[in-house]
């Protein structure tokens, strides 16, 4: 099978764009050359290049092509049209099924005529996120100037060119058109800019892999990813220290270098006072170095850097040059860390009514006092120290207003705890500013002590309830205020924490704290639905039976997510034994009669009558469902939702036996009836659990 090795080698592709970018060029080159059976394609990224390898058929087989044209006796308009479309005569026609038909043999087609003929137009079509012009002003984009296509089938050079003639047709000379650069495929790339510049022929995939190795470029970017992170390690632990883990930076630096090559350097003791998240941020953001800690957790004099090449010195000059760097980072740092300091933490609260949160929703300072009011409702709620949370919540945005946070977004909270502390605020407190924005992410935890879950709850919940109100609800993928993380994080915080809350409420009295034209929005009704599909969406992340959950929500106004969630818990656990399912699907067939026949006559409701029971099953299904309904209502009441199962599965046998032997439509129009209503209080039964039909399977 002939093997097509595509490289489009440019200038210094963003970090950002190049794995997407890979993943692109492997979907749309297959896409392209679907007819040839493509396989075992593999896409490569880096600075300065993104490749494919794959395999596929070495000719697209004769086809004969069937297009059906106008019908018979259409206007001559029509099929002249037809034929003109296609190049033919009408003679080249013929009537199939009282419709034209033209059917042509299509000769086979090699691959390298094909490969020539689908890239062009992919590539003046690739979509780069952002795209360049250079040059001479062709109409042809990249995401930076491209220099070189190399496209080899088996060896030899595909002929490829991204010029096009003067009516948009591709691989043209560019007369009267675009001259796409001049730009031409051809069997050669290039090294590292530095250590191997200039170009080099290669022969196959193997051969530009090896090739550009030996030039000190690694193609694979899991590989440089993996070198990086065992390299930086190495040096770490030969210093018994370790490195901080930092995927996103791993990726980023595999992006930016071709050949990484990891050294340490040194931090300056002078700046080892400096709280660790600032310096791992200022390293991480300003120089994409990666932070040291000993084994105690504590901040490490020592820091990790990458480089793009091996320098001639084995790396001196390059480790005091980047030591020297930082030094006027860490001082910019500690400008900001000791100027912060100066002014008490709740001096700045004040200043937070000059910043606008939202056109609709006021200020900073506003949506603060709000937090505040919604603190100290939920403080008692949760086993908080009410004046705790409300001084916490205060003072839990102040530190937007700092020269840090201002300089390192990535830190607010984190800096509002440490000035807390300075200024003397509560232990509890200043957690609860570092806490309020937990989780940040998937992999974040949550707060676990009460003033920090008040506040945190309180924060998530007002911008829920506010940005609903506002009419800035998701739609779509579009979610540019976080709502979906923010409702998230509530349930996470309740789940985690064993919480025992009235959603619905809290949001309610989050709405009235809203500016007046707000507090009745009509989107403030679609935020429980909103939570509760959260909910659904989480569940099945976890793989855990989402639709039970749907199901027991579904009439139902409860908001707790606690008890939502052990009711979930228990009917999965009842559905999971042969008596739930097969009670699951006698309910269902219930249902569905009742169904059909509430269309005809119904609806079917109202006590059976006992003296109308003409068959033992009848008596028996009744005389079970007197026990199990008022023993259901009363055990989900008192929350003993496993008893309320026990309870409806033990009606299993008795509508098996039911359905065997009963006749539900009898002939007789009041045995029917009572029959229907019958399996109404059955019905009545199985809603008090769950809505059955939005169970899966």
């Amino acid at each position: 099978m002939p093997e097509l090795l595509l490289e489009l080698f440019s200038e210094e592709i963003p970090a950002r764009m190049q794995a997407r970018a890979a993943e692109d060029l492997v979907r749309l080159v297959s896409d392209a050359l679907a007819p040839l059976n493509p396989r075992a394609a593999t896409g490569f990224s880096g600075p300065r290049r993104i490749a494919l390898t794959l395999t596929l058929d070495a000719v697209v087989p004769g086809t004969i092509a069937v297009e059906r044209g106008p019908r018979e006796g259409a206007p001559d308009k029509a099929l002249d049209g037809f034929t003109r479309k296609h190049g033919v005569t009408r003679d080249d026609l013929m009537l199939q099924d009282g419709f034209w038909v033209l059917s042509r043999t299509l000769p086979p087609v090699e691959a390298a005529a094909r490969i020539a003929e689908a890239l062009p137009p992919l590539l003046r079509r690739f979509p780069w996120p952002k795209s360049m012009r250079w040059g001479d002003g062709s109409a042809f984009t990249w995401v930076r100037p491209l220099r070189r296509i190399l496209c080899l089938l088996d060896g030899q050079v595909v002929g490829i060119t991204l010029a096009e003639d003067g009516n948009g047709n591709g691989n043209g000379n560019g007369n009267g058109g675009d001259d796409g650069h001049g730009l031409r495929s051809a069997d050669l790339t290039e090294g590292h800019r530095f250590t191997a510049p200039g170009a080099f022929a290669v022969t196959g995939a193997a051969d530009w892999a090896q090739g550009l190795r030996a030039r000190q470029v690694l193609v694979d970017a899991a590989e440089r990813r993996a070198l990086i992170e065992a390299d930086t390690q190495r040096l770490a632990a030969e210093e018994g220290l370790r490195v901080v883990a930092d995927p996103g930076l791993v990726d980023e630096i595999a992006g930016l270098t071709e050949w990484p090559v990891a050294f340490l350097g040194r931090i300056d003791e002078s700046f080892m006072d400096l709280p660790p998240e600032v310096m791992q941020v200022s390293m991480r953001v300003n120089q994409r170095y990666f932070a040291l800690r000993n084994d105690d957790g504590s901040a490490a004099p020592r820091f990790a850097f990458v480089a793009n090449l091996l320098p001639a010195d084995g790396g001196a000059l390059t480790i005091a040059g980047n030591e020297r760097v930082l030094r006027a980072r860490f001082a910019d740092a500690r400008h900001f860390w000791d100027l912060d300091r100066a002014r008490p933490l709740a001096g700045r609260v004040g200043a937070l009514d000059g910043i606008v949160f939202h056109a609709a929703l006021g200020s900073q300072g506003e949506r603060v006092a709000r937090i505040v009011r919604l603190a100290g409702i939920l403080a008692p709620l949760v086993g908080a120290d009410a004046a705790q949370a409300e001084r916490a919540a205060l003072l839990a945005k102040a530190d937007l207003t700092t020269g840090m946070v201002g300089e390192f977004p990535e830190l607010q909270g984190v800096m509002g705890a440490y000035y807390a502390r300075h200024d003397g605020e509560d232990d509890a407190v200043a957690d609860a500013i570092a806490d309020h924005y937990m989780p940040r992410g998937l992999n974040d935890g949550v707060p676990t002590a009460p003033v920090s879950i008040a506040v945190a709850l309180a924060d998530k919940i007002d911008s829920l309830t506010a940005f609903f109100a506002a009419g800035e609800k998701p739609g779509g993928s579009g979610d540019p205020y976080a709502l979906r993380r923010a409702a998230l994080g509530v349930i996470r915080i309740i789940r985690d924490n064993a919480l025992r809350l009235d959603l619905v409420s809290l949001f309610v009295q989050a709405a009235r704290a809203l500016p007046p034209a707000l507090r009745d929005a009509p989107d403030l009704d679609a935020l429980p639905g909103f939570v509760a599909e959260r909910l659904r969406v989480q569940l099945r992340a976890e793989g855990a039976r989402h639709d039970i959950l749907a199901a027991i929500s579904s009439g139902n106004a409860d908001s707790d997510i606690t008890r939502l969630l052990a009711r979930t818990e228990a009917l999965a656990a009842m559905l999971a034994t042969d008596d739930g399912r097969n009670l699951l699907a006698a309910t269902r067939r219930a249902a569905n009669i009742l169904r059909i026949e509430d269309r005809k006559d119904g609806p079917h409701e109202g006590a059976p009558d006992p003296a109308l029971y003409a068959q033992p099953e009848e008596r028996a299904l009744a005389d079970m469902l007197g026990d199990a309904i008022p023993t259901v209502e009363a055990a989900i009441a008192e929350e003993r939702f496993t008893d309320a199962m026990r309870a409806a599965a033990r009606l299993r046998p008795v509508l098996d036996r039911f359905f065997d032997m009963v006749t539900v439509n009898a002939d007789q129009a009041e045995l029917r009836l009572n029959r229907l209503r019958l399996l109404s209080e059955l019905r009545r039964m199985t809603v008090l659990i769950a809505d059955f039909s939005q169970i899966e399977g």
